[in-house]
């Protein structure tokens, strides 16, 4: 059981390790989209694959509510 836990807490660390802080100013967030638009964004691949698969998981979510319906 002090094994899975450790598991847990590692995974959770990890995860939270990955999350980028949201661009506090106006500035700082066209800046980003505009980086983004123009591919010049570092770890663009990463990032990019990163909100494909957030878009993937949000529109199972919506089948999944629509089936449920």
């Amino acid at each position: 059981m002090r094994v899975s836990r450790l598991l847990l807490v590692a995974a959770l660390v990890a995860a939270f390790a990955g999350c980028e802080q949201k661009p506090k100013t106006t500035t700082e967030v066209v800046k980003d989209k505009v980086n983004d638009a123009l591919d010049r964004r570092s770890n663009e691949k990463i990032k990019d694959a990163a909100e494909d698969v957030r878009d993937g998981v949000n529109a199972a979510v919506k089948d999944v509510k629509d089936a449920v319906k």
